[in-house]
């Protein structure tokens, strides 16, 4: 099998390209990024590496080439700095999936797999479990949330367009991993507010709304998941979250402290003003986000993939907070060392 993994060096890239090396059925491994990793690295090793922006207008017809001759094609590319630019993510992360599509169309590729997110569903119930039926209409606070559902369209014009081709979809909780807790850290806190501190300093409570209850995978557990719909050639969305569901509990207990419930708007306004002077990277979608989302069933990845996920949340929570107070990272990789 020969396997393209677009956005291959972030944190579920490298975690699958992990997962790819451990089965001798795959023959071919194909990278594409932005930035190019060390390859002395094992996990970035024995991988055929294109370097390419999948949001430039060649990028399509680019594409095309490499994925000529693949049996699937992973898209994992995605941007989520600069977040005070929208239309620099828009170019990525919507321009970048109609480029790798109709990459894929012309290639004629059996198979594409795509991570949407938890994120593209419409607000939801937290106290029962949603299937992967449940609206795909996003959050529209959250620009992030309008992408994934903007790209949910995409994906189904496509399988209407192409039904020769196999369309897998997967709507992970939020990913974690130790390997990504600087990339994380930067990404979603950025380099004003160190947070070093938290080797040595014991937190006295986590202030954090009662809405916000949410759900972790860890991204060896996604990794497995898309291998096993590679392997199945498997149609369709799944769902894909760890146990347990994360709520202000959980999240103290992993800190080993307190739960102080604060009111929701009270942190929206927080990380709206923080986010809007520039003290951090997070725009209030994400409080929202943590607010609305629906928790969501694994049965169907459970049923139909055999999947079941190795790593509990609280485990992943774990590994990132951990990893981000000892500053973790991959230096093989330029997005996992750091550097934005």
């Amino acid at each position: 099998m020969r396997v393209v993994v677009v956005g291959a060096t972030g944190n579920l890239g490298s975690a699958i390209l992990t997962r790819l090396h451990e089965e001798p059925s795959v023959t071919q491994i194909v990278g594409v990024a932005r930035r190019m990793p060390v390859a002395t690295d094992p996990r970035y090793s024995d991988v055929y590496w294109h370097e390419l922006d999948i949001g430039e207008s060649t990028a399509a017809a680019r594409l095309a080439g490499i994925f000529a001759g693949a049996d699937a094609v992973v898209h994992l590319a995605w941007a989520l700095q600069p977040n005070h630019d929208e239309e620099s993510l828009w170019r990525t992360n919507v321009e970048g999936t109609k480029n790798v599509l109709a990459a894929v169309a012309a290639a004629r590729v059996p198979q594409i797999a795509y991570p949407s997110s938890i994120a593209a569903y419409s607000p939801g119930p937290k106290k029962q479990r949603v299937d992967e039926s449940w609206p795909t209409g996003g959050v529209h606070t959250s620009h992030y949330s309008r992408h994934k559902a903007i790209n949910e369209r995409a994906l189904d014009r496509f399988e209407e367009d192409y039904p020769e081709i196999v369309v897998t979809r997967f709507r992970p909780g939020f990913v974690f991993s130790r390997d990504a807790a600087t990339e994380i850290a930067g990404l979603f806190v950025g380099k004003l507010i160190p947070l070093g501190w938290l080797r040595f300093v014991h937190l006295p409570v986590v202030p954090l709304p009662p809405q916000m209850v949410a759900q972790i995978v860890h991204s060896s557990d996604v990794a497995d998941a898309f291998w096993r719909a590679l392997d199945r050639r498997a149609a369709g969305a799944f769902n894909l979250a760890a146990e347990p569901v994360i709520d202000g509990n959980v999240v103290a207990s992993v800190f080993d402290t307190t739960w102080l419930p604060v009111r929701l708007r009270v942190a929206r306004f927080a990380a709206k003003l923080t986010w809007k002077l520039r003290l951090q990277n997070s725009d209030p979608g994400w409080i929202d986000l943590g607010a609305l989302v629906p928790i969501m069933s694994t049965e169907r990845a459970r049923r139909e993939l055999g999947w079941e996920p190795q790593v509990s949340s609280t485990e992943a929570l774990a590994e990132i907070v951990h990893g981000v107070a000892d500053h973790a990272r991959v230096k093989a990789s330029p997005q996992l060392r750091g550097s934005l």
